[in-house]
């Protein structure tokens, strides 16, 4: 019987019919219109349920969040015409800080434009709002960090009513009670917490009292007290946000400026801070305007909130009631 003959295919030949089979099913597999591409992009990893998509201003992934930019046209679009009487309306009895059509910014660029703000004895505002709105620079121009072009400031109540406007900061300090506690790290790492608070009352007219209020500091947080003779930059986060406070009431102030209180901080040291903040109207009578960006806690926290867009007051009202407002909810509870 005849042996059976075979006839290799040369190695070539199968090498280019192997790669071209293989580039027509990869050629296959791939979406072939941008509807194709955009309905496999959209299928969730593992095959599994669809996550629940999250809009708002800082809420959701990288897909989900809308730029700052929409924020701001979507408040414009929902912005009501705030009057000074609707900012009155929320102040019981005369306010303790008044702000009257203010023009304030940086150098020749204008960010407050006619700005009105109102708040009493013993309250406390939360200004919320998309980056660039301009909620720092009415802290930084209470404080006199900026330039003002117009426009009053007012501290206090009745025949005690001062115009500061054109005080210095020192001068704020020291002659109006106002104090301003900084963003994280802001306190001097490489001295105690005890010097920390000392440098606190540099203003005072002598050290020795500087140091009395210290001692009623450390009295009333026992937990600084147990680190008072350690470095500042061995504190945790919640202890560093806690001397920056402290520090602030050395000189005694009856207003607080706070600038982003949560920032940078754990939540259980963030609930802290708001129970320390909590205490100081409540218990110690402080009026506190503040910077928040966890605008739920913020809101939580005061009596009033504004939502400021562009350098003016899009919306104000009680803090419950921004709380509820669908269209806050949208934009900056993840609602």
């Amino acid at each position: 019987m005849a042996a059976r003959q075979t006839t290799k295919k040369p190695a070539s030949k199968r090498t280019s019919r192997s790669r071209s089979a293989s580039k027509n099913a990869k050629s296959k597999a791939k979406p072939t219109t941008a509807a194709q591409k955009k309905k496999v992009a959209a299928k969730p990893a593992g095959g599994g349920a669809r996550k629940r998509q999250v809009s708002g201003y800082g809420a959701g992934g990288v897909d989900t969040v809308i730029s700052v930019e929409d924020v701001t046209r979507q408040i414009e679009a929902i912005a009501e015409k705030v009057s000074i009487a609707d900012l009155d309306a929320l102040v019981p009895g005369d306010p303790y800080v008044r702000i009257d059509d203010l023009k304030a910014g940086y150098g020749k660029m204008e960010i407050l434009h006619n700005f009105n703000l109102r708040v009493g004895r013993k309250q406390s505002l939360c200004l919320i709002g998309p980056n660039g709105a301009g909620k720092s620079t009415i802290l930084h121009a209470i404080f006199g960090f900026n330039d003002i072009f117009s426009g009053q400031i007012i501290v206090g109540s009745g025949a005690d009513a001062r115009d500061v406007t054109k005080l210095s900061s020192s001068q704020k300090l020291k002659q109006a009670g106002i104090a301003y506690i900084l963003q994280d790290k802001s306190v001097f790492p490489g001295m105690t917490v005890e010097e920390n608070l000392w440098m606190g009352g540099y203003l005072k007219d002598q050290p020795e009292r500087a140091k009395e209020a210290a001692e009623r500091i450390f009295d009333k947080y026992p937990r600084l007290a147990a680190r008072r003779k350690h470095l500042a930059k061995v504190l945790s986060g919640g202890e560093r946000r806690l001397l920056e406070i402290s520090r602030a009431l050395v000189m005694e102030p009856e207003v607080l400026l706070v600038d982003e209180p949560s920032i940078g901080l754990e939540p259980r040291f963030i609930d802290m801070v708001f129970e320390i903040l909590h205490d100081l109207q409540h218990g110690e009578g402080k009026t506190i305007i503040m910077v928040e960006q966890n605008a739920k806690k913020g809101l939580e926290f005061a009596d009033i909130g504004y939502v400021l867009v562009s350098g003016v007051v899009a919306i104000a009202g009680k803090g419950d009631d921004l709380l509820k407002n669908p269209e806050v909810g949208r934009l900056f509870l993840g609602g």
